[in-house]
């Protein structure tokens, strides 16, 4: 099969696996939340735990509190870390996967992309010999211990968008996009 129609399928998927978290009842979705995390004055701390899909959990915390926006750090032991490095001339991103790596940072944003809570996040992780890598994440599951998330609420609702000129997406601020 071609790559590009590997590409399309990869969306396609993408996109099913959205629509399916989007439209699964609140009960399943708060289910899958429960005693994870906790209101705090600014937002909220999400403290997740081996097998737990990082972004997945995220778009979840964002759904069930009506989140209109937010930006979110956080640190922990991962199973695995998956980065992507767009690549411009293909619009698409070159993905790598980390094993059994300490995220030593990660911060990011939480907006809205046609109606579904859209996570952007970048990161660092190192493994057992101190080397770091890091960038765009793709994908990140929790290990063995636990992953600590602050997320720290914004007034406004802020949606992404597809720039045109870089046919990728973008944060967009009210009035400027």
């Amino acid at each position: 099969m071609k790559k590009s129609h590997l590409a399309l399928i990869a969306v396609g998927l993408l996109a099913l696996g959205a629509s399916a978290l989007h439209a699964a009842p609140a009960q399943a979705q708060d289910q899958d939340l429960k005693g994870k995390y906790i209101k705090t004055p600014t937002g909220y701390l999400m403290v997740l735990r081996n097998g737990d899909n990082v972004i997945s959990h995220l778009q979840r915390l964002a759904i069930a509190e009506n989140i209109p926006s937010a930006s979110f750090v956080g640190i922990g032991f991962m199973r695995e870390a998956t980065f992507g490095f767009y690549d411009f001339g293909r619009k698409e991103f070159d993905p790598k996967t980390f094993k059994d790596v300490e995220m030593a940072t990660m911060t990011g944003t939480i907006a809205w992309k046609e109606g579904r809570p859209s996570i952007h996040a970048h990161g660092m992780v190192t493994g057992a010999s101190f080397t770091a890598s890091g960038g765009h994440l793709l994908d990140l599951t929790v290990g063995t211990g636990s992953s600590e998330i602050t997320v720290v609420l914004h007034p406004e609702k802020l949606d992404r968008f597809v720039d045109p000129q870089i046919s990728a997406n973008v944060l967009g601020l009210p009035g400027h996009q």
